[in-house]
């Protein structure tokens, strides 16, 4: 079995060494030994940091994430759960779509006061349901 250096694992995976060690910290990742004071990780450690750079990349936390993993380190992908976590992106990237269409509709309106403008006023009622929302 090839090990690799906490550094070597850094520089492959890109995850800082202090990160590493928080990962290991918390239980995300395990190493398998030490070579003098430096911790060794076998090579799955990469591909358990790749899923935490993805779970992290989808708005999952550290804790949830956790949980995605077998005691022994394989991937236990919750797939309900991944398919209500895509849905909710899909309506953040409607919802951004939406505000991105306003804002440079905004930046080129012609009325001479943005109160004015009946699409302006749309976006801010879009705000204020938005910033409810996120309230409850």
């Amino acid at each position: 079995m090839k090990l690799l250096d906490i550094g070597v694992l850094s520089e492959q995976s890109g995850v800082a060494p202090s990160t590493l060690r928080y990962y290991e910290e918390i239980g995300l990742i395990r190493s398998v030994g030490r070579h003098g004071l430096r911790r060794q990780f076998d090579t799955q450690a990469i591909t358990q940091l790749a899923l935490i750079s993805l779970g992290k990349m989808a708005g999952f936390s550290l804790e949830d994430i956790k949980g995605m993993f077998a005691s022994d380190g394989t991937p236990r992908l919750p797939r309900t759960e991944l398919l209500i976590r895509a849905d909710a992106l899909e309506q953040q990237i409607r919802d951004l779509t939406r505000l991105r269409d306003a804002l440079r509709h905004v930046a080129d309106c012609p009325a001479e006061n943005h109160m004015d403008c009946p699409k302006f006023k749309r976006l801010m009622d879009f705000a204020a349901r938005t910033t409810a929302r996120r309230r409850t």
